[in-house]
């Protein structure tokens, strides 16, 4: 049953809080990512593909399939599969603990809901192109759903994919990148990466959506406007703030690949509502 507005609210700032108690107790992870890519997972899990965790397969038969292919945003899509009943929020406790299930990067045969390792970044567009193409190929009419980074957006894999998808009429394939501006030495620009990213994915012939990454109506307005079947790949650049919803983390790429401390846990904590109990 899709979520309104409100729900998504709710989930998006459990999913925040989620994030920040795993990385603070971890001592190392990637929250600030994972804060701007919040609302456009839960989006996406909550409303937009047909999924089911109860007959989940890894051969995403019948089921609309996600790949993140930026692996360090582990966090929030860890918690996005608990909430969403992929495994027992309870886990989320041990993320980076030796023998955990949640790896510091996604990986497959622990949990479910999880199709593709990533970490190595530039790989998951590539997968999901892949998967998109089987699709067609045998007659499954859903989709391949992969999030990428701005920062990410310089490995050339990434390019290779987008060329092969458009070659291919993949209009099964909707690709979204978290387009924060900031990646772990700075602002992408400054760092090399493309300040036009919708220029950039016009001129390689996919069908382009700017959207505002943090308000649900322009999200799911986006998400309606991706599942046009028209010969084209999709890519949503979905607008968004590195470290959304914490006020000291917001804005700067300095959360990157930090974790706050506890007394920064708690501060962080007072910002964000709980609404689905803490694991």
């Amino acid at each position: 049953m899709k979520k309104n507005i409100q729900e998504l609210t709710d989930i998006a700032s459990q999913v925040r809080r989620d994030i920040v108690r795993m990385v603070s107790a971890a001592g190392s992870g990637h929250p600030g990512g994972s804060m701007s890519s919040t609302d456009i997972l839960t989006a996406l899990y909550f409303n937009e593909m047909d999924h089911d965790p109860k007959t989940w397969t890894r051969d995403a038969k019948g089921q609309d399939a996600f790949i993140l292919s930026a692996g360090h945003l582990a966090p929030v899509y860890y918690s996005v599969l608990a909430r969403a009943g992929y495994y027992d929020p309870k886990e989320m406790g041990t993320l980076r603990k030796f023998g955990s299930n949640l790896q510091g990067h996604p990986t497959v045969g622990h949990i479910k809901g999880i199709f593709q390792p990533s970490g190595s970044l530039g790989q998951g567009l590539s997968a999901a192109a892949g998967i998109a193409l089987g699709k067609k190929l045998s007659g499954d009419d859903h989709r391949a759903f992969v999030l990428c980074g701005d920062g990410e957006s310089e490995e050339g894999q990434i390019w290779e994919a987008a060329m092969f998808a458009k070659q291919h009429k993949l209009d099964n394939l909707v690709a979204m990148t978290d387009w924060n501006g900031q990646q772990i030495d700075g602002p992408v620009v400054e760092v090399g990466g493309i300040e036009e990213l919708n220029e950039m994915w016009l001129a390689f012939g996919w069908d382009v959506i700017v959207a505002d990454g943090h308000d649900f109506e322009s999200i799911q307005s986006a998400f309606e406007i991706a599942r046009a079947r028209n010969g084209k790949p999709k890519m949503i650049l979905f607008q968004t703030e590195m470290g959304h919803g914490v006020d000291f983390m917001a804005g700067t790429h300095k959360w990157h690949g930090k974790a706050p401390n506890a007394e920064q846990c708690a501060q962080a904590l007072e910002q964000l509502k709980e609404t689905l109990g803490d694991y």
